[in-house]
């Protein structure tokens, strides 16, 4: 079963196209690489997934809502979180995940029991009143991550979400997205460490708005006949 179904979806701001005809579907409790450089196209196409901006023309379903017409149905069944995580630095981990809990209207009882079973998975119980300023950048990055799943959505969006942490944080985080993805839940991930693209799945490469490559890592190395999926995107985005 397909997550997201993605069919001729374009956006152009005047005559500048920056999503440029794209197909593709996700499946379901699928890790989905989302590659390429800056300005490829990939945070406009993230943004019209999630409802939060309108395409030019061509249709997607995510979690089986139209973003023409259900956007606000998307909104509640996807989480996000980008590179700058979405916290707030003057409220506590328990402050934060409570606040977004309410936001997603989760009931009062059951959210408190939600954010004390993430913290523990998280092995930051003990760090619960602190105040997020104070907590390494490794522990924020986890908790940003708890908080955009803790209303439980079919689906995730991660825009860069390991930009800046050191690689052993990046392995402990990505194990957090392989038992997300293990429970059914959808995983689409921008990044721009090519050896986080061989943990995917699936991977897309895009470049001036258009998906160029799409395939499992073995796959796209096979294809372009090299070893390695930073390879493959010198050879493709480069060119």
């Amino acid at each position: 079963m397909n997550s997201i179904e993605v069919e001729h979806l374009t956006k152009k701001f005047g005559d500048f196209i920056a999503v440029d005809d794209i197909s593709f579907q996700v499946r379901e409790g699928e890790i989905f690489g989302f590659l390429g450089a800056n300005g490829a196209g990939k945070t406009t196409a993230i943004k019209m997934m999630s409802g939060l901006l309108r395409p030019t023309s061509g249709t997607a379903v995510v979690a089986g809502y139209d973003v023409l017409t259900q956007s606000k149905f998307i909104k509640r069944n996807i989480g996000y979180m980008s590179q700058r995580f979405s916290l707030y630095n003057d409220l506590t981990v328990f402050e934060n995940m409570q606040l977004f809990g309410t936001i997603y209207k989760i009931p009062r009882r059951e959210l408190k029991n939600r954010i004390m079973q993430s913290l523990e998975q998280l092995d930051m119980t003990k760090q619960a009143n602190l105040l997020v300023s104070s907590i390494p950048l490794g522990w924020k990055q986890k908790l940003a991550f708890a908080t955009a799943i803790l209303h439980k959505p079919k689906i995730v969006f991660l825009d860069e979400p390991t930009s800046g942490v050191d690689p052993i944080v990046r392995r402990e985080f990505w194990n957090l997205i392989y038992q997300t993805a293990s429970t059914g839940v959808t995983i689409l991930v921008t990044t721009h460490y090519m050896d986080e693209a061989e943990y995917c799945h699936r991977v897309s490469i895009m470049a001036d708005g258009k998906i160029r490559l799409l395939g499992t890592p073995e796959e796209l190395k096979r294809q372009v006949g090299v070893n390695t999926i930073n390879d493959v995107f010198v050879a493709y985005v480069k060119h």
